[in-house]
């Protein structure tokens, strides 16, 4: 049954079917079949065990019990906030991202080959993007391959974008990027984060409420163009959140 509702941004209206959500995130699970950067151990599952309790159903025990540890940065599809960048012990996730509801648009750009480099361009990144005004912008990359949802790409120089595009989205009031990347930023660059300080404006102007989801992946089944954005994360005072980015298709 279709749930067709109605949104308006600025004189625009827009109607979207939230009964076709289309989910751009990657599950996390225990072990190694996830994705993996920057050198992270995988995520562990661990059945509690005490005083003649399991947690485990499957072992015996009347519930399932776990403690789950894992790195957000670096186990799979999170977002974060300037206090990815920054000293100050309020910048958390949970007290940046307060809205959740976002007009979005999917592009796929591919990356330039500049030396070692796998480089998104700010002119090729322009080439797909719309006219319309959004507040969110979805990159796909290519190649896409359903190998990037446990691609480990811990010291492989994956590509990333040119802080030049931070600029223009913040020129043009964009205020949540999600990528199929594991960084924004190239994975060695000696502290720079140019893109990350460029797109949040740190700190001489921070646009606190801007936000980076990275690792996420873009089935080739969801077409180019406008969406509905619903972007969640855990409620957790951390700079960065596992998170589950939903893209809704316009109708």
């Amino acid at each position: 049954m279709q749930k067709i509702v109605q949104f308006d941004r600025g004189e625009q209206s827009y109607k979207v079917d939230l009964s076709t959500p289309l989910d751009i995130s990657i599950p996390l699970q225990s072990g190694k079949q996830n994705p993996n950067c920057y050198y992270a151990t995988p995520p562990s599952f661990e059945t509690i065990k005490m005083d003649g309790f399991i947690g485990s159903v499957q072992a015996g025990g009347s519930c399932n019990y776990r403690k789950i540890a894992f790195t957000p940065h670096g186990n799979g599809t999170h977002t974060e906030c300037y206090g990815h960048i920054a000293a100050h012990p309020e910048a958390t996730i949970d007290r940046c991202l307060k809205n959740f509801w976002f007009l979005a648009v999917l592009i796929t750009v591919t990356p330039t080959l500049q030396g070692n480099d796998g480089l998104i361009t700010l002119e090729h990144f322009l080439e797909q993007m719309p006219e319309e005004t959004v507040e969110a912008v979805v990159i796909r990359t290519l190649p896409n391959p359903t190998e990037k949802l446990q691609r480990q790409y811990s010291g492989s120089n994956p590509p990333y974008l040119a802080a030049s595009i931070a600029n223009w989205l913040v020129d043009r009031h964009v205020v949540h990027l999600l990528v199929d990347l594991p960084s924004v930023d190239k994975e060695v660059d000696g502290g720079a984060l140019a893109f990350h300080k460029a797109f949040w404006q740190y700190p001489i102007a921070t646009r606190e409420e801007a936000t980076i989801t990275e690792l996420i992946y873009v089935p080739d089944t969801v077409i180019d163009g406008l969406y509905l954005l619903n972007l969640q994360v855990a409620n957790i005072q951390t700079d960065a959140s596992p998170s589950r980015p939903v893209l809704y298709r316009l109708v």
